[in-house]
């Protein structure tokens, strides 16, 4: 497996380029704002008058020095305000960058949060384009990507440090994330809203490659899983477990599996990993998690398995079979 980066100090997007300036920028003005408050308490102490405990207290007012203390504190908010508006001005020209990343050629995906996984519909005015993967993006370098974001449960965040920033997903409400990878990579999203007891665990690969690679991958896609007109005995007894005991929460496109509720696998051996992102996608980590997905990730809707080991065993021959 590739490396994963998860970074958003190692920007490959412009979006992330626009954000780590607005980082820097804001990050150096707090920190001449925190160095001059610490010598400002230092000046303050060194010129402290000192008595010791036999001095007679003095409370005549110091007419001069308060005059003083005055303008010191006007000067100094005078200077706070204008470092805010500052901060806001930046904060603003940095919207205004973001919000202006060319679109003309973009693609359009619309990513739908679940507890805990993520759900990518690729979308496109031709129906027969359209298809549906999970807990993967994947994206063409130098082309700009429309991401529309919904929650089928509770509130969720999208956040991808190396291409974005971050994004609420709000149940009932529809939200838009604009970003283009501009280099190759894996890069590693996570949902940053608590969301559950399982929310650390709903992680999102992204997958930037090639223009001509994205467009094989989508090609790929697109077509019927291969398992699903494979002849062997194995991969059909397989196909039929999994019709009569998963087909009512998972799709295998162009199958009796239609199901809604758990994430698409017309292409799962394709994948990278399962689980949104906890276990690499062998045979190995498959088994177990069909076995009992609950003792990695409890509170799973995903009960565990009750098959016989014949019958696991077609159908995991039938999973890896579906490319």
């Amino acid at each position: 497996m590739p490396d994963i980066l998860q970074d958003m100090l190692r920007p490959r997007g412009i979006q992330a380029e626009h954000i780590l300036h607005l980082w820097n920028f804001t990050l150096l003005l707090c920190t001449v704002v925190f160095v001059a408050v610490l010598l400002a308490f230092l000046y303050a102490l060194w010129r402290a008058p000192r008595a010791d405990a036999h001095a007679v207290p003095d409370a005549a007012p110091a007419a001069n020095s308060e005059r003083r203390v005055h303008r010191v504190i006007v000067w100094a908010a005078a200077l706070s305000a204008a470092g805010l508006m500052t901060l806001l001005a930046a904060d603003v020209l940095t919207g205004r960058a973001l919000a202006q990343l060319p679109t003309d050629d973009a693609i359009h995906i619309e990513l739908v949060g679940h507890d805990w996984w993520w759900e990518a519909n690729y979308e496109d005015q031709d129906p027969a384009r359209r298809f549906t993967t999970a807990n993967e993006l994947h994206l063409p370098v130098g082309r700009a990507a429309i991401i529309t974001l919904h929650s089928a449960d509770v509130i969720h965040t999208l956040w991808i440090p190396n291409l974005h920033g971050k994004k609420d997903l709000i149940p009932g409400r529809t939200a838009e994330i604009r970003l283009r990878a501009d280099q190759a990579g894996v890069y590693s999203g996570q949902c940053a809203e608590f969301c559950g007891m399982e929310h650390a665990r709903m992680a999102l690969s992204v997958i930037a490659e090639a223009p001509d690679r994205y467009e094989a991958w989508a090609a790929a896609q697109r077509r019927p899983a291969s398992a699903a007109s494979a002849g062997t005995g194995q991969i059909e007894h397989g196909m039929q477990v999994f019709t009569d005991h998963c087909a009512g929460c998972h799709t295998v496109r162009d199958t009796a599996a239609k199901g809604r509720l758990g994430p698409d696998l017309t292409h799962l051996a394709s994948r990278q990993t399962i689980a949104a992102g906890i276990l690499p996608n062998r045979r190995g980590q498959l088994a177990a998690w069909v076995a009992d997905a609950p003792s990695f990730k409890p509170g799973t809707s995903m009960p565990p398995s009750t098959l016989s080991p014949d019958d696991l065993q077609a159908l995991l021959g039938y999973l890896e079979a579906l490319k």
